[in-house]
C-alpha cells in the first residue's frame, strides 16, 4: 500500500500528476483543489496518497493535504460513489462549501456539482451528516492527524468554513453549554444557524 510518494513532477495536468520517484514514473489522480497548490513542473513535492485496488486495477489519487485526503475517504464511504467521483466532488466544490452543504442539508448545491444527481446528494447528506465529524476517524478540518475534542473539532470546523476562532470558540461554549451529549455535526449545525443570522 502506497501512503505518499515524494519525487519530482514529470508532468501535469488538471486531473492528473505524474511524479518521477527515483526514476519511476507514477501517475496519480488529483482533484483542482490538489491541483492549483501544485509547485512547477520539475519541482520536488510529496504528495499523499489513496491507493485503490480492484480485481483489474489499481489507481492512486493524490491529496496536497491531510484534510482533504481525510474527506475524500470519507465521501467515498458513501453508497454509489467511487474513487473517481470523489475527486470529482472535491473538483467541484471547495472543502469548506461541501462541508457546509453536507452539515446544512443544501441538497441543491451538492447536486450543482457535475455528476451529482438529487439522489446521490441526498444520500450524501443522510449518509455523512452524523459521520462527517466522527471523533473515532481522522479529522477533516485539522491537519495533524491527531485526535480532538468534540468543542475543539467544532471550532476547527467553523473556523475552516471562515469564521472568526472568537466567534467560533463563543458560539460552540455556548450550545455545549446547553446540550451537553451534542455530536460535533450538531454542534457545527446549530453554530451555523446562530453565526449566519
Amino acid at each position: 500500500m502506497i501512503a505518499y510518494l515524494k519525487g519530482s513532477i514529470s508532468n501535469k495536468t488538471e486531473d492528473r500528476l505524474i511524479m518521477d520517484v527515483g526514476g519511476v514514473g507514477y501517475q496519480v489522480e488529483i482533484s483542482n483543489q490538489t491541483f492549483q497548490t501544485l509547485p512547477k513542473k520539475g519541482d520536488s513535492l510529496k504528495i499523499l496518497i489513496y491507493h485503490h485496488f480492484t480485481d483489474s486495477d489499481q489507481r492512486l489519487f493524490g491529496f496536497a493535504s491531510q484534510k482533504e485526503k481525510n474527506l475524500f475517504e470519507r465521501l467515498i464511504t458513501v453508497k454509489g460513489i467511487g474513487p473517481k467521483l470523489g475527486l470529482t466532488i472535491l473538483s467541484g466544490m471547495s472543502a469548506p462549501e461541501l462541508i457546509e452543504s453536507i452539515v446544512t442539508q443544501n441538497t441543491s448545491a451538492l447536486s450543482g456539482i457535475s455528476g451529482i444527481g438529487k439522489k446521490t446528494a441526498e444520500r450524501m447528506v443522510l449518509e455523512l451528516k452524523d459521520k462527517l465529524f466522527d471523533e473515532s476517524g481522522p479529522s477533516i478540518v485539522s491537519s495533524g492527524g491527531q485526535q480532538m475534542d468534540r468543542r475543539s473539532e467544532a471550532v476547527s470546523a467553523l473556523e475552516a468554513l471562515g469564521f472568526k476562532k472568537r466567534d467560533a470558540e463563543q458560539t460552540v461554549s455556548k450550545i455545549i453549554s446547553g446540550s451537553s451529549d451534542s455530536t460535533v455535526s450538531d454542534i457545527v449545525k446549530k453554530a451555523l444557524a446562530e453565526l449566519k443570522r
